[in-house]
C-alpha cells in the first residue's frame, strides 16, 4: 500500500510540534526555556541550549502532554522513558473536548514493548529503536481540540521524553477518531479473552499487539480471531484460522533447527520472544501485532474481538489454555468515545 504522498501540498495547514522545549507548540515558541531537567547541564550555555529537553512526572500524578484547541491531526509520537515505566505510565487522548479518553493504555504497549524489555519493532506504523526510542504514525485526528496526558502509576517519579508533532489546520471529510484500548485476562479464563467489547458506531479496526505469556507447556497459538460486525451474536462475521496465522506466520512460527523466529514486517510480526533462562525467567513470552492498515476491517454499528489460548493435549484434541493475554485494540470510530474497561491499577500491569 503506497504511503501519503509527499508531493502533496495542503494549503491553509501549517506543522506544529510540542515538546518540553515548546510546551504549547506556538510558533517560534521553541527553545526559550529558562528552567527544566536539563537547566544543570546547560548552565554555562544558557537559554537555546536543551534546558528543558523532559518532563518530570510524580509518583501517582497526571502530565498534559499536548492541548491542543481547534482542528488538526497529529502525524507523529516520539517518546521514550525508562523501561520500568512502560507499563506504569497510562497513555490518555481526548478528542474534541470530550471527558471521556478515546485512548487509555499503558505507554509500552501502545508501542507493543509490554514486557518491558525492548524489542526492535519496524512497522510502517510503530517502530522502536535503541534503546527504547518509541514511534507512533498513527494518524489521530481532531475538529475541536487534543488533550494528550500520561498518568503515572507507579510509586516513584519518571521522566519522560516527548514530541508530538501535528498538522494544525482543517480535517479531512470522513476522518475517524482513533481510539484505543487495553485488556488483560491473567489468566486466560475459559480459553477465550476479549479484545473489544461493547463498541457502538460506524468506523474501521486498524491494529492489534499481543503480550502473550505462556503459563504451561506446549504450543499456545492454535487459536482464532474472531471479528463479530453489525449484529453478529454467536456466530461471527470474519474468524481466521489460529493466532500465528493471524500476524502472518505459519506452522508455529517454528523454522526447522530454530525454532521461534521473530520477524518484523509494515504490518504484521512476530517482533519478541523472551525465552526462559532456565532460573527466574521460567515461562515464555510473546510480542506479535498486526495492522490493518491496508485492509481495515470495515464495520457500520457495532464491533466485538476475541482471541482463543488454544493448544493441543494427548489425542491430538485441543486444549483450552490459561495463559496471560494483554492485548491493546486500536480502531477508527465515527465518535469521540465509547464503552471501554476500566482504567488498570499498577498491579493489574505488572508484567509478571
Amino acid at each position: 500500500m503506497p504511503g501519503p504522498d509527499p508531493s502533496r501540498l495542503r494549503p491553509g495547514v501549517a506543522t506544529r510540534s510540542i515538546s518540553p522545549e515548546n510546551p504549547t507548540g506556538t510558533r517560534a515558541g521553541g527553545g526559550r526555556a529558562t528552567e527544566g531537567t536539563g537547566a544543570g547541564a546547560g548552565r554555562e550555555l544558557g537559554r537555546g541550549w536543551k534546558i528543558s529537553p523532559s518532563i518530570e512526572i510524580p509518583a501517582g500524578a497526571t502530565a498534559v502532554l499536548a492541548d491542543v484547541a481547534g482542528p488538526g491531526r497529529i502525524t507523529h509520537i516520539w517518546l521514550t522513558t525508562h523501561p520500568d515505566h512502560w507499563r506504569t505510565l497510562l497513555l490518555r487522548a481526548h478528542w474534541d473536548g470530550d471527558p471521556e479518553p478515546a485512548v487509555e493504555v499503558p505507554v509500552g504497549d501502545f508501542f507493543g514493548q509490554g514486557w518491558g524489555r525492548f524489542a526492535q519493532l519496524s512497522s510502517a506504523m510503530v517502530a522502536v529503536n535503541p534503546h527504547g526510542g518509541m514511534n507512533g504514525y498513527w494518524p489521530m485526528p481532531f475538529r475541536a481540540g487534543a488533550r494528550l496526558s500520561c498518568e503515572n502509576l507507579s510509586d516513584r517519579p519518571a521522566i519522560l521524553y516527548f514530541q508530538i508533532t501535528y498538522d494544525d489546520g482543517p480535517v479531512e471529510d470522513g476522518a475517524g477518531y482513533l481510539h484505543a484500548q487495553w485488556r488483560r485476562s491473567n489468566p486466560v479464563r475459559g480459553g477465550l479473552h476479549t479484545l473489544l467489547e461493547g463498541v457502538r458506531g460506524a468506523g474501521q479496526y486498524v491494529g492489534t499487539y499481543l503480550a502473550w505469556g505462556v503459563n504451561s507447556r506446549g504450543w499456545w497459538g492454535e487459536g482464532e480471531v474472531k471479528f463479530y460486525l453489525d449484529g453478529d451474536d454467536e456466530f461471527p462475521t470474519i474468524c481466521g484460522t489460529g493466532t500465528e496465522d493471524y500476524v502472518g506466520g505459519a506452522w508455529n512460527f517454528d523454522v526447522p533447527g530454530q525454532g521461534y523466529t521473530a520477524f518484523c514486517t509494515p504490518y504484521l510480526g512476530l517482533h519478541q520472544i523472551i525465552r526462559p533462562d532456565g532460573l527466574y525467567e521460567s515461562q515464555q513470552r510473546f510480542g506479535l501485532y498486526r495492522w490493518h492498515v491496508p485492509d481495515p476491517i470495515r464495520f457500520a454499528t457495532d464491533l466485538r474481538v476475541d482471541v482463543q489460548a488454544l493448544g493441543w493435549r494427548s489425542g491430538g484434541r485441543y486444549l483450552r489454555r490459561h495463559d496471560d493475554v494483554a492485548s491493546t485494540a486500536l480502531f477508527y470510530l465515527d465518535a469521540t468515545s465509547t464503552a471501554r474497561p476500566p482504567a488498570p491499577v499498577a498491579d493489574e500491569l505488572e508484567a509478571l
